[in-house]
């Protein structure tokens, strides 16, 4: 059965032979999952969440950010999650639109602390859950995207998948955890096509239900073996054309978690190649906001369904408006934390240049998503000159990626935002090299009490 074979895969990651390469990028996930997460602790809904479950922190192992508060393993998959998703600068896999890391890494943290494995067993386990995350979502094709959030219901089973092998369940247990976790899995784009805060919390159900349904396998829960193929699985049930082939090609040989891309603006993904082309034109041309009178961009169909928002007021809809973040990034000169603060949302440079973008579908760019995630953008300026140019990929994109210089960079801007420098300087450096630790009581991250507690 494929739930078989996809656990057994899973269980058999805990002793295989990794390439160098492998752990490294294991480990950049890991560095961007906490550049991501850090800023997504302290902006709404996360210090409502944890307020809202506060009876179940000060119990337990597992670290609850960004305070250091101990927590069950659940519930710091849960919040951790949701902020890892909040910010808006969490890992994108292209190809199956999903962002496995919010959920995986979060459930795989709270399963190493609350066991004490070590740094190299962690990474395993992250490794396999986005081999299996997204390989899934190849599986479920564009047409699970229609209505489903990717992240909220593919990024369960990379929960899963990590949490099972942190926790030393063998193939067997392993598919009937992910089995569970198919008939969890859940979240929709309405979610996330309005004003709302709801999508962070995909990532931390997604992560709370894979690190449950790991528990209760290796209890002997069971679930449906057949819930993904069967006739009315998951399959059926949310895609109507899923190629289950995709789901275990090149299981073990080629790593996904090598081609992840990385965030380097902090809004929806689907604006970035937009972004990237219009700071291509400013720069190329020396445009100044008040030259320009029209800006045209032609995309993708998630680009314009989700991100056509020409009148964006509050952080979550301006996150989500590409007439937003191309206005940001032409004055700015970039799309970053400070791009949702309230000064920069009512800044009468940016808000001028709204009506002036002009998003519509480019069939041709639509043709080749999610593959390829590109633009079309054109700039017209007061004296009539039009300049244009055709981003073909986003930067971060594995065929645009981020260094690891920056990428270290990212997460000092991004984790200094939350953390001090010193505290942020040694959490880095123990990152990048988790496979030689012990445990995964990180430097910086553990409040004295929770330290003492757990002593």
């Amino acid at each position: 059965m494929l739930l078989t074979e996809i656990g057994h895969y899973v269980a058999g990651e805990r002793t295989a032979t990794l390439s160098d390469k492998t752990m490294h990028h294991a480990k950049r996930a890991v560095i961007d999952w906490f550049a991501a997460m850090y800023p997504g602790t302290v902006i709404n809904p996360g210090p409502m969440l944890r307020e809202a479950l506060a009876e179940e922190l000060g119990h337990g192992r597992s670290v609850v950010f960004p305070a250091g508060e101990l927590a069950l393993t659940r519930t710091a998959a849960f919040l951790n999650g949701s902020a890892a998703h909040t910010a808006e600068f969490d890992d994108i896999h292209r190809d199956s639109a999903v962002h496995p890391g919010c959920a995986t890494i979060a459930a795989a943290l709270a399963c190493a602390q609350a066991t004490g494995c070590d740094g190299e067993t962690f990474l395993r386990g992250v490794i396999a859950g986005f081999e299996v995350s997204t390989r899934i979502g190849l599986a479920m094709t564009r047409e699970h995207y229609k209505f489903w959030h990717a992240t909220a219901t593919i990024s369960t089973f990379g929960a899963s998948a990590a949490s099972s092998l942190i926790l030393g369940l063998n193939g067997d247990q392993t598919a009937h955890a992910l089995a569970t976790a198919a008939t969890m899995a859940a979240g929709l784009q309405q979610a996330f096509r309005s004003d709302a805060m709801s999508k962070p919390i995909h990532a931390g159900h997604a992560a709370e239900a894979g690190v449950t349904s790991a528990m209760a396998a290796a209890k002997g829960v069971t679930g449906a073996l057949d819930v993904l193929d069967g006739p009315v699985g998951m399959g059926a049930a949310m895609s109507g054309k899923a190629d289950w082939s995709k789901a275990t090609a090149g299981l073990g040989r080629d790593y996904n978690i090598e081609i992840m891309t990385f965030k380097n603006h902090g809004c929806c993904g689907h604006t970035f190649a937009a972004i990237d082309g219009a700071l291509v034109l400013k720069e190329r041309h020396g445009l100044t906001p008040d030259q320009i009178a029209r800006i045209e961009v032609g995309g993708y169909r998630p680009t314009v369904d989700i991100c056509d928002r020409p009148d964006p007021r509050t952080p979550v809809d301006c996150k989500f408006s590409l007439q937003y973040v191309v206005s940001h990034a032409l004055v700015h000169g970039s799309v970053r934390l400070a791009a949702f603060e309230a000064e920069r949302m009512s800044d009468p440079a940016v808000r001028a240049l709204l009506p002036l973008v002009d998003l519509r579908l480019d069939e041709e760019i639509d043709s080749r998503f999610p593959g390829q995630r590109a633009a079309r953008v054109a700039i017209t300026t007061r004296a009539g000159d039009r300049f244009e140019f055709l981003q073909p990929t986003r930067k971060g994109d594995p065929d645009m990626p981020l260094s690891d210089e920056e990428l270290s960079d990212k997460f000092t801007e991004l984790a200094g935002s939350v953390l001090d420098a010193a505290d942020a300087k040694s959490l880095l450096a123990a990152l990048w090299g988790l496979e030689k630790r012990k445990s995964l009581d990180l430097p910086g991250t553990t409040a004295p009490a929770a330290r003492r507690a757990s002593a």
